[in-house]
């Protein structure tokens, strides 16, 4: 067993020492004894009233309607209908330009009944014969002429493989990438309605089997790799499990701790990570799960702001794909831990803690502002607390105690305690 935290830290106040010394270590519990508040909660979650999930469902007024998941000949037929508006824009003597959603920053909205950010309606004239919007005129021109072949040939591409269709009118990948997301508005489908999808970057591996283009694939059997996460989530049906929660977790490293130790066969468990920042597969796939399983998420990231940042993409969505909040967010996720609160706590050695840079400070203050913070007040708290301090910690901070500190003391006591927020 790893070592307490009090008999390994080499600088612990009296009182610090007092709160360990009292505190139940994981073997004081038995894996029922850890289950035990995750069942409740789940039981909880499956007897709540379902809360609304579409715009239509509060009348809200002012924004973009919701994007649909479209099959390629609906994608075809959108894409021919643009045109078709841009050859009668010409004829009209308006010129050749397309009239596309704005997605900055100032045209979005938290909407606290859908628990996610929606895009509003404002619309920017992208016009060809304007020296400042031609580029882009002519790479969204380009590109909706790829997904038209692709949703043709009923195939797809990374958006790497698309980005070298045409490096000199792109010039970098950022640019085919953001007007990619910018069509997808234009068409009000979702992204992934476009053929073309990330690289792999997620990983699952725990309680869960499923198919995966009629192939059984079994979760617990990946070894201590883990199954990467396909960039074609349509394609995953019948899923399976006996997991009473879906453990996400930041990043990479902890995964393969959890991985190894086999942390989802004591606790039943599907772990599922995006090493950092989510991706497009990895959030359909955790709102998948949680829509068919029906059991809670718990978050397992950074003690930093942007720890934070990556929950709330999962939770509310990102900024830059707010279009397709919808069908991208998987609200309430319980924020297990690394928290501010959980330094002194556990008692996490001053060599293990991080002093926030000017930016890190910033970006807390910023994220105080955040109505999905301020909506929660436990969460508001534990940030305040980390701007305060101007500490900040990874979860690999844990591993002072011993490497497997965080599957066999920190997890198990977090689990039993039911502490997360």
């Amino acid at each position: 067993m790893a070592p307490t935290p009090g008999s390994s830290r080499k600088r612990t106040t009296s009182k610090q020492r007092k709160t360990i010394s009292k505190r139940k270590t994981s073997s004081t519990f038995t894996a029922s004894d850890v289950m035990r508040p995750v069942l409740a909660l789940r039981d909880s979650m499956r007897k709540q009233r379902k809360a609304p999930t579409t715009l239509s469902d509060i009348n809200i007024q002012g924004v973009l309607k919701e994007v649909l998941e479209l099959g390629g000949l609906f994608v075809r037929r959108r894409i021919e209908s643009a045109l078709a508006d841009v050859a009668r824009s010409i004829l009209d003597g308006r010129g050749f330009r397309y009239v596309v959603p704005t997605r900055s920053a100032g045209n979005q909205l938290y909407v606290e009944e859908l628990d996610r950010i929606v895009l509003k309606d404002k619309t920017s004239v992208r016009a060809f014969a304007n020296t400042s919007t031609v580029r882009k005129t002519a790479i969204t021109t380009r590109v909706m002429g790829l997904v038209w072949e692709l949703c043709k040939k009923r195939i797809h591409t990374t958006k790497r493989d698309l980005y070298y269709t045409d490096v000199k009118l792109f010039r970098t990948q950022g640019e085919s990438d953001e007007v990619l997301n910018d069509v997808a508005c234009m068409l009000g489908c979702t992204r992934t309605s476009l053929s073309v999808v990330a690289s792999e970057k997620g990983i699952v591996i725990g309680r869960v089997q499923f198919r995966e283009a009629g192939d059984l694939i079994d979760c617990t059997r990946m070894g201590v790799g883990g199954k990467a996460i396909p960039p074609y989530i349509e394609k995953i049906t019948e899923i399976q499990s006996d997991a009473d929660f879906i453990l996400l977790v930041e990043k990479d490293a902890a995964f393969m701790r959890l991985a190894e130790d086999r942390f989802y066969n004591k606790y039943p468990c599907i772990i599922i990570t995006a090493k950092g920042q989510p991706d497009v597969a990895t959030r359909l796939l955790l709102k998948k799960l949680k829509d068919t399983l029906k059991i809670p998420i718990l978050g397992l990231v950074d003690s930093d702001p942007y720890g934070l940042k990556i929950l709330s993409v999962y939770m509310s969505g990102s900024k830059n794909m707010s279009y397709d909040s919808a069908n991208l967010t998987t609200p309430d996720i319980k924020w297990l831990g690394v928290r501010p609160s959980d330094l002194n706590k556990y008692g996490i050695p001053d060599q293990c803690r991080l002093a926030m840079t000017e930016h890190d400070i910033k970006t807390g203050k910023e994220l105080l502002e955040e109505d999905f913070i301020k909506k929660n007040e436990a969460w508001y708290k534990e940030l305040e607390l980390m701007v305060k301090n101007k500490e900040k910690a990874e979860i690999q901070a844990l591993s002072n105690f011993g490497f497997q500190y965080l599957t066999e003391e920190y997890l198990p006591r977090k689990l039993a305690q039911g502490d997360w927020i």
